[in-house]
């Protein structure tokens, strides 16, 4: 029998180790890797090619849903199954949007993410029931009252927004150029790029409005 090979994605040495336990314990479900940022995780879809990914959204470096739309751009085999504490629509739509197969919240019990991670493994969808029932309300709404489900933000590149996460958590552009191989010229056009699509002209507007889209935390998490 075929394992399911999966990766774990989150920032937290104790969730992944209770998740590792918890997954190993399926005789069809083989963990093949961890990662501790979103870097890593999008480093390690391309090199273990797992069939899922069991993501958090608050990852450092570059965030879960970053890490999520450039993993299903670049490894089209490989599911995205967020696992996160953020009841939040906005997370939820901007994840389906980036290609994550499924998004649970993190008190879901044990034997529901088993289930989702072979529900995605088939190509199918995994939802929270709560999760679930707001997306269908979204849609009966918008079928009833011709409105659009999810209105679009700013687009951003997915080099512009790893420079923005990283620009958000304080690093220098000497350092953010060595993180993405590339020159710190270049790190400076990105960073006048941001700011003229987005209309903001300093350091600290670009960190207050990754803040607000959750692109970064202000505090740990519990």
């Amino acid at each position: 029998m075929e394992k399911i090979r999966v990766l774990l994605a989150d920032d937290h040495t104790l969730v992944r180790e209770g998740l590792r336990a918890l997954l190993k314990a399926e005789p069809d479900i083989a963990v093949v890797g961890e990662a501790e940022t979103g870097r890593q995780a999008l480093e390690l879809a391309r090199n273990l090619q797992p069939n899922v990914v069991v993501m958090d959204i608050s990852m450092p470096e570059l965030n879960g849903l970053e890490a999520t739309r450039q993993i299903t751009r670049e490894t089209p085999g490989v599911r995205v199954l967020i696992l996160s504490s953020y009841d939040n629509d906005e997370y939820v739509h901007q994840l389906t949007e980036a290609g994550a197969a499924g998004y649970l919240l993190k008190y879901t019990a044990a034997a529901d993410l088993v289930k989702a991670v072979h529900e995605v493994r088939r190509g199918n969808a995994a939802f929270s029931p709560a999760i679930s029932r707001r997306l269908l309300q979204h849609c009966r709404d918008a079928f009833l009252h011709g409105s659009q489900t999810h209105k679009d933000g700013q687009s951003l590149t997915p080099r512009e927004a790893e420079v923005l996460q990283l620009i958000a958590e304080g690093r220098p552009n000497k350092q953010i150029a060595g993180e993405l191989c590339i020159s710190i010229k270049t790190v400076e056009k990105h960073r006048q790029q941001l700011m003229n699509k987005l209309n903001i002209h300093d350091i600290a507007g670009l960190t207050r409005y990754a803040i607000a889209k959750g692109v970064i935390e202000t505090s740990p998490r519990v």
